[in-house]
């Protein structure tokens, strides 16, 4: 069996589309460009999701500790 950690998986994901879901609720859907070893992550081509509001962004930087859940391949719903 093998076992992948949070950090590989995320380099796995690399150009692929993620969904995110913050601490305050907020979600971002985008193509994951980077990552650093605190989870802080730049997405660009983004949809945020905000109180049901949606917002289309070209990119932006999220801060990993406010991250709660990361899913690859995922769409906001």
């Amino acid at each position: 069996m093998t076992t992948i950690l949070p950090l590989g998986l995320l380099d796995k994901a690399i150009s692929s589309r993620v969904w995110i879901l913050m601490k305050d609720d907020r979600e971002f859907e985008g193509t994951l460009r980077g990552f650093d070893d605190f989870f802080n992550m730049v997405l660009e081509n983004v949809i945020e999701l905000d109180n049901g509001k949606k917002n289309k962004l070209e990119s932006i930087l999220l801060n990993g500790t406010q991250i709660c859940l990361i899913v690859p391949g995922g769409e906001i719903s």
